[in-house]
């Protein structure tokens, strides 16, 4: 994969075929492929004539793993994505973003406002501005020394997660105790980006996302049926709404 460095750390991204560019964002413990290109959605924005391009957050997938929690706040993941657009020569384009990889975008769409023409944000609700209570649960569980020694649900559910994509469980640890940071009310207030905000029926840990987006001066909100956190990232029926989205909003 390629790369480039964003503030001396390697990040590594792809761009998938040709067309109007939309940006990736894949959420916590994923990469680009397990979330994007082994769902689908890069194949189905291809045949809608986007160019998909994905990213790696640091930490994760062929990125650079760094260990150091300070350098995991989501807004410098966002950071690192704009940069990749000063990279790319791109100015604005549309972005993606699901569970952390929504987090992101939302800092994206506040730290650079003019980078962004709309985006979807899934796995992610109001719990983007309240925050998630079940950090620790998940830390110990990537740190723990066996699956064995896991009995948080949780916490199970993201340790065989990370130990099926072979994550580097440590620098994840390190990414949980700060990536998570809650976004104040008042600066989701301040987003005017078109924002599509989806989450599964049966998602504990986003939040409704009907109260996300009564909060964005452009915001959309769909639930996705009978879905959960994990298993809603590539539904089909989350795919036509964000399509459906995008082509509303073009």
């Amino acid at each position: 994969m390629p790369s480039f460095l964003s503030d001396g750390i390697e990040i590594a991204y792809e761009v998938h075929g040709e067309g109007r560019p939309i940006l990736l964002i894949h959420g916590f413990a994923s990469s680009g492929q397990i979330n994007w290109v082994n769902t689908g959605w890069v194949e189905a924005l291809k045949r809608a004539g986007y160019q998909p391009i994905t990213i790696d957050n640091r930490g994760h997938g062929k990125s650079r793993k760094v260990y150091d929690p300070k350098l995991y706040f989501a807004h410098l993941m966002a950071d690192d994505a704009a940069r990749l657009l000063d990279h790319l020569g791109l100015m604005a384009v549309r972005v993606m973003g699901y569970s952390m990889g929504a987090r992101i975008a939302a800092y994206l769409c506040l730290r650079h406002p003019d980078r962004v023409v709309r985006t979807v944000w899934g796995g992610m609700g109001v719990n983007l501005v309240t925050g998630l209570e079940d950090s620790e649960e998940i830390i110990a569980a990537l740190t723990a020394d066996s699956l064995a020694d896991v009995h948080g649900a949780t916490g199970r559910q993201f340790r065989i997660f990370a130990d099926h994509s072979k994550a580097d469980r440590a620098a994840l640890a390190a990414c949980m105790i700060s990536s998570r940071e809650p976004m104040p009310e008042a600066q989701v207030r301040q987003i005017e980006t078109p924002v599509l905000v989806a989450a599964g029926e049966a998602d504990d840990m986003a939040g409704d996302p009907h109260a996300l987006a009564a909060l964005l001066k452009h915001g959309e909100a769909f639930t996705i049926p009978k879905r959960t956190h994990m298993l809603a990232t590539g539904d089909l029926k989350f795919k036509a709404a964000a399509m459906a989205f995008l082509t509303r909003h073009a």
